[in-house]
């Protein structure tokens, strides 16, 4: 049976998830007979090596005898094993121009990458991902900035928090004032988002309420792409026409900026699609929108004042309204921004225990016993020194 090795995580900033918890790694082997799990000793992981150790799993700083190596995070090149089989989040389908280097030494080293973001149904659906979790501290995190901007409340940061359970209890300490809230998105990050929105009781009203009607409470509008979005030739937008066709498209958003305190987004973002505002909307005096929530995080994206990402230790920057430049987040014409670009990190235990989960109902068994459905097959992008057909794109990016 195959041996697996779970990385220790040597990107820098280093991120405190894991694949596989004490545990899960338990729960592996007994499903799997004959399945055995290594972990490489580490200092900043949610779970410590004891945690391992008391569950009966072994330690080893050598992984060279695994056959599957698993992580997180991208592998610094340098600390890629010839031969072996990789799962993390290699951060290269778009070709982000930071993690060329890794895709060439992926290649040269014949190694087999799979990528946890192209883990897929047979219709696309992905099957693993952090999403949810990025949704409930962006969410969170976007109340602590309004709180801190306006002082109206003090949230503890979310990191500080042992798990979910805390950080929710944490919210009931604060009353949230009759502000509009507009949050664009449909999917994992979107409904992690509206849990935190559900549990502040804030009323969730329609797009047309939310333009429309006067409230007495705090609401909080979902926007998807048919809402946020118009076909430039005035025929009625779709969610499956706007998906196909993003070159048709532009926005329609600016309505709700002109209404909304809070906009927290959580949409996907394809770049041939429209911007949802851009800095001329941003510099109106009637844009309304205080507080930027970008929990998509897509830099110099559709959303104008994420410039740069945040980061956990200072989620905040301010955007200034007129000269579309970084300032001081409380001065009086700026926009609040959180962008942290790696929010699950700040509940990393319980964002780790969903992960692993669904690795071990969803991935696994394709990985160890039979890929019928080829969910391995599509998300492998190299392999024994080439790039597998479905991600020959990346050729010109890897040379």
């Amino acid at each position: 049976m195959k041996k697996i090795g779970i990385i220790c995580e040597k990107k820098i900033p280093p991120d405190k998830r894991v694949a596989l918890s004490p545990a899960e790694c338990k729960a592996a082997m007994t499903r799997f007979p004959g399945l055995e799990i290594f972990v490489q000793p580490g200092i900043y992981r949610a779970y410590s090596d004891t945690e391992y150790l008391s569950e009966g799993i072994k330690l080893s700083e050598d992984l060279s005898s695994c056959d599957i190596l698993i992580g997180i995070k991208e592998v610094p090149a340098e600390f890629l094993i010839k031969g072996k089989t990789y799962l993390f989040f290699s951060h290269t389908i778009k070709k982000q121009p930071h993690n060329k280097n890794l895709l060439k030494a992926v290649l040269k080293k014949n190694i087999e990458l799979i990528d946890y973001e192209c883990l897929t149904k047979i219709n696309g659906e992905r099957i693993i991902a952090f999403g949810r979790f990025a949704g409930i501290v962006g969410a969170y995190n976007a109340f602590y900035t309004y709180g801190k901007k306006f002082n109206a409340f003090n949230l503890r940061r979310a990191f500080l928090c042992k798990d979910q359970p805390e950080l929710l209890q944490e919210l009931k300490k604060v009353c949230i004032p009759n502000i509009r809230i507009a949050l664009t998105g449909g999917g994992r990050v979107a409904n992690g988002a509206l849990e935190i929105i559900k549990a502040l009781k804030i009323k969730i009203v329609t797009p047309g309420e939310f333009l429309n009607n006067k409230f007495d409470v705090p609401v909080c509008t979902q926007l998807l792409p048919e809402d946020y979005a118009k076909r430039r030739d005035g025929k009625t937008p779709t969610l499956t026409d706007y998906i196909s066709n993003p070159v048709d498209y532009q926005s329609d958003f600016l309505k709700y900026a002109l209404a909304a305190d809070i906009y927290i987004a959580c949409h996907f973002w394809d770049s041939r699609a429209p911007v949802i505002f851009s800095k001329e909307d941003a510099a109106r005096k009637d844009f309304n929108i205080k507080v930027v929530a970008d929990i998509s995080c897509d830099i110099g994206g559709p959303v104008a004042t994420t410039f740069k990402s945040s980061t956990i230790e200072n989620p905040v920057f301010g955007y200034d309204r007129a000269g579309g430049s970084e300032t001081d987040f409380m001065n009086e014409n700026a926009i609040a921004v959180m962008a942290v670009d790696n929010l699950p990190c700040e509940l990393p235990r319980d964002s780790s225990d969903y992960f692993g989960k669904v690795l071990i109902e969803k991935v696994l068994p394709c990985l160890l016993e039979n890929d019928i459905d080829g969910v391995i097959e599509r998300a492998t992008i190299a392999k024994e020194g080439k790039l597998m057909p479905r991600y020959q794109y990346l050729k010109d990016y890897s040379e």
